[in-house]
């Protein structure tokens, strides 16, 4: 009998990208208002230097996956650059484009 050969199948590098993201150790976010117990970090619409941490270079706002902050958190970040920006404290938007 004779011996039957195989295909080698070549891997994509979409999925080289994806196994190499799986087996890398990535450490999790961890939300800065959540942390500490003295409460360093209030989250105020009067704060807009820290609330400009909190958007992007054009205005909008990031999400929790990228900045890293809890649901909770989140919903009162949003809340509080939305009134900022009707108080005139930070623009809707990048001010050139």
């Amino acid at each position: 009998m004779a011996k039957k050969k195989f295909a080698k199948l070549k891997i994509s590098s979409r999925l080289l990208r994806k196994k190499a993201r799986r087996l890398s150790f990535v450490p999790k976010k961890h939300c800065r208002f959540c942390g500490s117990d003295e409460q360093s970090v209030m989250l105020d619409y009067k704060n807009s230097p820290l609330l400009r941490g909190f958007l992007t270079e054009r205005g909008k706002i990031l999400p929790s996956r990228i900045s890293g902050t809890c649901a909770r958190h989140q919903r009162e970040l949003s809340s509080n650059i939305k009134k900022s920006r009707v108080m005139a404290l930070i623009p809707y938007c990048a001010a050139d484009f």
